[in-house]
Parts: C-alpha cells; structure tokens; sequence
C-alpha cells in the first residue's frame, strides 16, 4: 500500500494507529473550527489535538459520571507516541477506579504548595520574624521600647568614641547572635547557651534582651505563620536561662541631705555650664535622665512657669518651673531645638555625661552614685519635708498606686508648685546654695 501524501487530509472520523506521518498531516481548518482530534486506535482514549494555529498536543479523553473528562498530556514534539500511550492507559486506569485525575492533580499540587510554605516556614529566621513583629507591634510601644528592640538587636561595628571599652567601634546587640538562627532552632538548650554567654560580660543588658526574647516567642506561638514553627511552651522560659542571667541588685544609691553641699560645689565647678545645669536639672525634677536630655526649649511655659516633660508612661507630663531651675535654663546657650544641647554634635543632645558626674563625685568624697540615682535622691529628701507621696510621684511621673490616687485626685500645676518650690529652697538649704529670685532669668548670680 502506497504511503499517502503529506497534503492528504485525514479522516478523523475513524480511529487510526498514529504515527509520526499521520500527526504532521494533520490539520484544522481556521474557518469551521477551533481545533480538531485524530482518535488513536491501539489506546482508546488517546487522541492528537491541533489548533487552528497549527499547535499540535496529545489528550487523553474519557467519561467519568457520564461527564467527558479530557486531560492535556504534552506537546507532541515533547511527547513520543508510545510515551503518550503509556499516559493515556494510566489515566485510564484512574478514571476505571472512579477518580477524576483532574482533582488528583488539583490534590497533589496542593499538597506540594503545602510542602513548599512549611519549607518556607522552616526556613525562616529570627531576624526575618524580628522585623515582622516590629512593625506588627510598633504602634503599641512607646518610643523607648522600640528603641530597645532596634538598639539590641543592632550589629556592631559602627564607630564610637563613647562605650566601646578602648575598640573604637560598638559592640553587637546581645540579641545580634540569634538573629540569623532559623526559628525552628531557638530551643531551650540554644537559649540557656546564648544567656550563659551574655550573661558572663553584660548581665543587666542580657537580661532585658531576654525579656524582649520571651515576648516575641510568645507572639510567634500565636502567629499563623511562626506557630508550627515554634514550641507551644516558651523555650525561653526555662529556670537554667534564668540563674544564668541571675538577679538585678536593688540599686540604693542616692545623695543623703549632709552630702548635697559637697555634690552641689563640684558639681557646679564643672566646666561645660550645660553638663552643670542637666545635673542639677535631674536632681531638682526628679525626672528621669533621658526625659531632662530630650527637653527641647518649646517644652518651657516661662508664662505660666511649667515644664512639659515627655514620659515613658502617660506619653507626657507638665510640672512646675521652680525659680533657681528656671534662672539655670535661661542662662544655658541654645545652639539647637535642644535645652542641654551637645556642642559636638550639630542639631543633638548632649549624651548622658557619666564621666563627668564620676569625676565630680570624686571631688565630692561620693562613691557610687548614678544619674538614676540623683532621681532617686529626690524621692528620698522629699521624706524629710513630708510631701505627700501621690505629690511626689506626679512630679516625677510615677503610676498612680491606688484606685484613690489614679482616678479621684485631680492636682492642678499651682498645687504641685507649692510644693515643688518647697522642695527645692529645702534642697538649696541644706547645699548652701544661695540665689538672686529677683534677678532676671539668665542672670543668675549664685553665692556660695
């Protein structure tokens, strides 16, 4: 029998074996359809599609319910005829057991996308779900805990003339190390490994990174995406990484009343007038350092002789502008938008000035004593005055400690003048410190 033609057309109404001749026959008509089959022969449901753009595949096509299931096998010059015939019995034989190998694809892609994000999941680092919580949480935290949360994670080596211990450049965050650890791996035994180590060279930094630690663990547990990852228990809670981190000692330091003549005269010997005054400004507000370093000159109501001073608890506070601080603010230069501006750096403020209040100290025969501990000193003098606690802690930008005092007191700036002024004249008195009240702001002429 004679080979037919190429540009013989083909019946497709009859099953024919197919051969590699037969495709390339085969055509479809642009103007009665969009695609005709040509029916195989040796495998029933196998079939040749060609489009009327000429795009040539193997199908397979069968019933299923009495619905028509047809499935794409592949292109025919990707394809070989005997390996769509072995494609077309196995779907054959999936359709005789009653399954619709459309949905069993649907299944098994769906399973594999599953496999896919759970390797995905695993994958993930604490640093990459650091960021997420970050911006998850932002909006809940105060200015100050965000900033512990950037400042502990941070990566070192940025240099510094302050606090690098003789380096020159920072140090990496305690939390810096965990960073790049896929979640799946900050177990218990990992914790414990990394709060021994932190906790031998910096133990009050470790453990308020271990604090930040143990709250993002637990977001994790709750998140959708980190749940599977982590433990349902807090691998950070565990008593090892607690006794490795040990115990915050109870800081007692603060002046006592025969101490202040002696810290007022070397603190007031100190060079840099704005050092001077922020050391004193601490003493006199009992506020706390970070909370005088930020006041900007917008803050001070001269007018009506207020102090707005931006807390980590009600967001801010007003208390009263006491004559001799007063006389001490008006005298500093305003270099910047800040009261006690850096003279190093443009538009700053000055950092906390430690070595200096250590060196002052030392003239002044004191061991031991912290800014902190000058916020300290306030409440503490206050004692020998009797100026009720709920005055002082107002002042200072304490929580309320009773239901009375958070939500039945309503103080007014004058009361809280009456006795803050009172504090301080107390507190010059017992220093030795005279001034002019009546000189003009600015001009304060001290005597010693």
């Amino acid at each position: 029998m004679a080979r037919p033609k190429k540009d013989t057309p083909l019946d497709l109404t009859q099953r024919i074996p197919l051969t590699v001749g037969a495709i390339e026959r085969l055509t479809c008509r642009t103007d009665i359809k969009a695609q005709a089959f040509l029916r195989d022969s040796e495998v029933p449901g196998l079939r040749v599609r060609v489009t009327n753009t000429g795009a040539k595949s193997f199908v397979f096509e069968g019933k299923l319910n009495r619905q028509t299931i047809r499935r794409t096998i592949g292109d025919v010059k990707t394809w070989t005829i005997e390996q769509a015939r072995a494609e077309a019995r196995r779907l054959a034989v999936t359709l005789d057991s009653g399954q619709d190998p459309r949905e069993i694809e649907r299944q098994q892609q769906a399973q594999a996308q599953k496999r896919k994000a759970a390797a995905r999941v695993q994958a993930v680092t604490m640093g990459e779900a650091w960021k997420i919580y970050i911006q998850e949480r932002t909006q809940h935290w105060g200015a100050l805990h965000l900033n512990d949360h950037i400042r502990l994670a941070r990566a070192g080596g940025t240099p510094s003339l302050r606090g690098t211990k003789g380096r020159g450049v920072t140090g990496d965050g305690p939390l810096y190390a965990l960073l790049a650890l896929p979640l799946c791996e900050l177990t218990a035994p990992t914790i414990e490994a990394w709060a021994a180590k932190e906790g031998q060279s910096r133990p009050t930094t470790a453990r308020l990174a271990w604090r930040l630690l143990r709250a993002f663990l637990s977001w994790c547990a709750e998140h959708s995406e980190f749940a599977a990852v982590v433990p349902s228990s807090n691998p950070a809670k565990t008593r090892k990484t607690r006794e490795a981190l040990g115990k915050a000692g109870v800081k007692q330091d603060a002046l006592m009343k025969e101490q202040l003549a002696a810290w007022f005269e070397a603190v007031r010997a100190i060079g840099n007038p704005v050092v001077s005054s922020y050391l004193q400004a601490i003493l006199l507000t009992g506020a706390r350092p970070g909370e005088i370093q930020a006041m900007r000159w917008e803050d001070i109501n001269a007018k009506w002789r207020g102090l707005t001073i931006r807390d980590k608890v009600e967001g801010e506070r007003v208390i009263p502008l006491t004559p001799y601080l007063h006389h001490l603010l008006m005298a500093l230069p305003r270099r910047n938008a800040y009261v006690f501006s850096s003279d190093r750096k443009t538009g700053a403020a000055i950092t906390d000035p430690n070595h200096a209040h250590d060196r002052a100290c030392k003239v002044a025969g004191l061991d031991n004593l912290t800014l902190h501990g000058l916020r300290r000193s306030f409440k503490s003098l206050t004692e020998w005055l009797e100026v009720p606690a709920g005055i002082v802690a107002q002042i200072q930008g304490h929580k309320p400690s009773a239901t009375a005092e958070k939500h039945y007191t309503v103080r007014p700036l004058d009361l809280l003048r009456l006795h803050h002024e009172r504090i301080e004249a107390w507190i010059l008195e017992q220093a030795e410190v005279q001034f002019d009240a009546s000189k003009e702001p600015g001009k304060l002429r001290a005597v010693q």
